[in-house]
């Protein structure tokens, strides 16, 4: 498919040779958190004309360590040097002005202002007046946004802008002034695969004017082929740097979770049941038409297809999110009528959602909390919450997952992204669900979680769940999956037994090239 990449390719601007001089050094970086020891003396280098990937498992501190060079938080112990002097950044503000850029991975931007005004923001053309001026603003932002392909305006309000361009107007800020160094924190987890082959070509642009990068990602395919060097992180702790032509996946992985990857997944033919969940010429004006599909006990079933092709509004309808127009959902042999989400709780369903921080969670909330809020009514009585309960049931799946946490009371909003997904799984798998969808069940999540998450899903359907998974990873969906359907445009075009699926038939099912009737 284009936009995607070949793991262990380099790209064309590998040939340009960043300066063996490092442009920026952390040295000795430590920071704390209550509870936890994010980081400990870490030390990185990173040369101008170079892209420096920086690697670790979720919670190893790769985002502590870059929000402390963008002056978002303050080390401990430490000290940043930037072009041969010792510099400070106390404020965001102050990271820019020494030309440093963190593209963030949760958007910084202002919903209700412009698309041109979050561009330019802190860094707004005025006339001689010290007004701002729009007119040469929007203009200059046209043609930023042309140059990453963008189909939308600069005077559009960003809060009507899908997730994707959002972060596409994020990326857009790098091109605004020429920055020194920039920080990509996972930058593609949200793109489209034609909006990544953009933003790789944004970065490639970067390097070859001297700029210094710093790539964060679990994709591996995107490091090996966009990277010069590589640092692992593991635990808070500085590991080792490798020449990326120098090294192979196995060996950054193994140095990054401290064990060798297991990721052979056993496809024995499945014990199947009963159809647990009929989806019968399901349709929502504007989003999907026709939808008809089940999952038996037992069964994995993946859905696959580009943004926009209405996976997502399909397992949202099922769920009580949405209200379909027409046609029949039926669970265990009986039609219901599922008109709220504790409708679908009541009848055996959790949905993983897609969004885990504006859709999974409360972050203001514990951990603990966190987990038992979809069924919190099993630990009260009277009135008051059983917090030991709470306690215990967290405890067993922060085992079962390997969450990363100082403890059951210990905040959300405070967790790595991939640990946040991992409460959120917990959170659908503490009410004993007979029917589990996950949407987008690892994005943000490193490796090795990815590895464990997988093998979560095929257990979880040897134990009689029925499972259904949206990802938009050809891989995850062909790993796990016992039946896959593809989509394309609101339609499925074709349900792919494993035993028959390739990866040229699936990538045609979800450009609209082949059909059910083929």
């Amino acid at each position: 498919m284009s936009g995607q990449i070949e793991a262990g390719g380099k790209s064309d601007s590998a040939t340009v040779q960043p300066d063996p001089k490092p442009l920026l050094k952390l040295q000795n970086v430590s920071k704390s958190f209550p509870g936890v020891k994010a980081l400990d003396g870490v030390d990185l280098d990173v040369r101008a004309g170079e892209v420096h990937a920086l690697l670790g498992e979720n919670g190893a501190g790769k985002s502590t360590l870059m929000k402390i060079l963008a002056g978002i938080y303050q080390p401990d112990t430490g000290e940043v040097v930037l072009e041969d002097q010792l510099v400070r950044m106390r404020t965001p503000l102050e990271a820019k002005d020494h030309g440093v850029l963190l593209i963030h991975q949760e958007l910084s931007l202002v919903p209700d202002m412009t698309v041109g005004e979050n561009v330019f923001l802190g860094n707004m053309p005025r006339t001689a007046k010290w007004f701002v001026n729009n007119s040469l603003l929007n203009r200059q932002c046209e043609g930023i946004l042309e140059r990453l392909k963008c189909k939308f305006k600069p005077t559009e309000r960003l809060g009507s802008l899908s997730i994707a361009n959002q972060q596409m107007v994020e990326i857009a800020r790098a091109l605004v002034f020429k920055p020194k160094v920039v920080v990509f924190d996972e930058p593609t987890a949200s793109l489209t695969d034609f909006e990544k082959v953009v933003l790789f070509d944004v970065i490639r642009e970067l390097k070859e004017s001297g700029t210094a990068i710093v790539y964060i990602s679990h994709r591996m395919d995107e490091i090996f082929a966009l990277s010069d060097r590589i640092s692992v992180l593991r635990d808070g702790v500085y590991q080792e740097t490798f020449e990326t032509a120098r090294t192979t996946e196995d060996e950054v992985t193994q140095r990054m979770i401290g064990r060798d990857l297991d990721s052979d997944i056993t496809h024995e033919p499945p014990e199947l049941g009963e159809k647990a969940l009929e989806v019968r010429n399901l349709s929502l004006e504007g989003h999907y038409s026709d939808i008809s599909f089940d999952v038996r006990i037992g069964e994995v079933v993946g859905f696959y297809g580009l943004v926009g092709a209405g996976r997502t509004e399909v397992m949202e309808t099922i769920f009580g999110l949405r209200k379909a127009n027409s046609g029949q959902i039926i669970i265990n042999g009986e039609q219901l009528g599922i008109n709220s989400p504790s409708d679908a709780i009541d009848h055996g369903l959790g949905l993983v959602p897609e969004s885990r921080k504006e859709q999974g969670l409360v972050l203001g909330m514990s951990c603990k909390e966190n987990i038992t809020l979809a069924h919190l009514r099993d630990f009260t009585r009277l009135g008051w919450v059983d917090t030991a309960a709470e306690k215990d049931t967290f405890d067993s799946y922060m085992k079962m997952l390997r969450i990363k946490t100082p403890g059951s009371d210990y905040s959300t909003q405070n967790l790595s992204g991939g640990n946040q997904q991992k409460v959120v799984i917990g959170k659908w798998l503490s009410t004993s669900p007979k029917i589990l969808i996950l949407d987008e069940p690892t994005r943000g999540i490193d490796v090795g979680s990815k590895s464990e998450i997988h093998h979560l899903i095929r257990e979880l359907a040897r134990s009689g769940l029925a499972v259904v998974v949206v990802s938009s990873e050809m891989p995850e969906v062909l790993t796990v999956s016992d039946r896959i359907v593809g989509m394309y445009d609101g339609h499925i075009t074709r349900c792919f037994d494993r035993s028959e699926v390739t990866e040229d038939l699936l990538i045609r099912a979800i450009t609209g090239q082949v059909s059910e009737a083929s």
